[in-house]
């Protein structure tokens, strides 16, 4: 029998999981999401990806400021949910609302819990260099990301891919394995497995102060770093005083040079190759400040620099 769903969710992250549901025989009879915020240079106001495709599919749509607020809690009652799931909300919600679904709600987590719990689980599984992450449809408890799992699958991280890619292809697994789940809800109960508690690790926001580039550390992890912090808010590092955006680079396999880090080894026929603390690093894609996005050879084509010159 079909369950009856309340979708929680805000970022492009969440839109797979509602547009699947949307697909399968399981209603879903409203949707919350957060208030508009202003975004971008102008700070306009624009929906955030759930809303807008919340009202394409002409769905009820909340995006309450307070969510222990008793009028929020009412309308969500009165949908008469059997199921709640969440993509990517980005709030904790109150016991409050986890009582009002018949079966409580479930939550699509970007890692393969219990690694990754919190904000910012992508991102950090890159910058720790991990090969393998996954999808985790655990059931939602009042502690962050801590509630027993329903269903996992793994996936390869590859290792040029960003965490814009990777986020991506997960999202995409999410929906999948979102309605597997869904199904077999309806159909009766699940098994459930508790997180082992000794294995956790916790996956902190993104800041603006992991952005600068320590040429000290090893060309595999400034290349880690470089892409988990894309699409924000990007490695950096400078040219003098000029700040420089990295977004694309790859590890020199086998090349180790006595250079201090940061020294500019090679340029020329396109190529701009940098020393790191171990290793070497070639820089294919950079933004300075205040530009485009350009390739290495563009850059190079405006810019004075040569061997031995310095980042940092």
């Amino acid at each position: 029998m079909p369950l009856r769903l309340v979708f929680f969710g805000t970022p492009e992250f969440a839109v797979p999981s509602l547009s699947a549901l949307l697909r399968s025989p399981h209603p879903v009879v409203g949707v919350v999401t957060q208030p508009d915020r202003a975004r971008g240079r102008g700070h306009k106001v624009q929906p955030e990806a759930i809303a807008r495709t919340a009202a394409d599919a002409q769905l009820p749509l909340l995006q309450p400021e307070r969510l222990k607020d008793p009028a929020f809690l009412e309308t969500i009652a009165s949908w008469k949910p059997d199921l709640g799931v969440v993509a990517a909300y980005g709030r904790i919600l109150p016991q409050a609302l986890l009582d009002v679904p018949r079966l409580g709600l479930v939550n699509v987590h970007a890692s393969l819990l219990p690694r990754w719990r919190g904000a910012a689980p992508v991102h950090r599984a890159i910058l720790a260099g991990d090969h393998h992450t996954g999808i985790t449809i655990m059931r939602v408890v009042f502690a962050l990301d801590a509630g027993p799992m329903l269903a996992r699958v793994s996936t390869a991280i590859d290792p040029d891919e960003t965490s814009a890619e990777l986020e991506s292809r997960l999202a995409a697994l999410g929906g999948d394995l979102l309605v597997d789940t869904v199904d077999r809800l309806a159909r009766g109960k699940v098994d459930e497995a508790a997180q082992d508690e000794r294995a956790v690790t916790y996956a902190s926001k993104i800041e603006r102060s992991d952005s600068p580039i320590d040429w000290t550390r090893t060309a595999h992890d400034l290349h880690n770093q470089i892409r988990g912090l894309h699409p924000w808010p990007l490695a950096s590092t400078s040219l003098g005083e000029r700040r420089l955006l990295i977004l694309r680079s790859a590890i020199e396999s086998g090349r180790q040079t006595e250079a201090a880090p940061g020294t500019v080894l090679t340029v020329g026929a396109g190529d701009l190759i940098v020393a790191a603390g171990t290793g070497a690093l070639r820089l294919l894609e950079l933004q300075p400040e205040g530009r485009r996005a350009m390739s290495a050879r563009d850059f190079l084509n405006g810019t004075r620099i040569g061997p031995g010159d310095r980042l940092g």
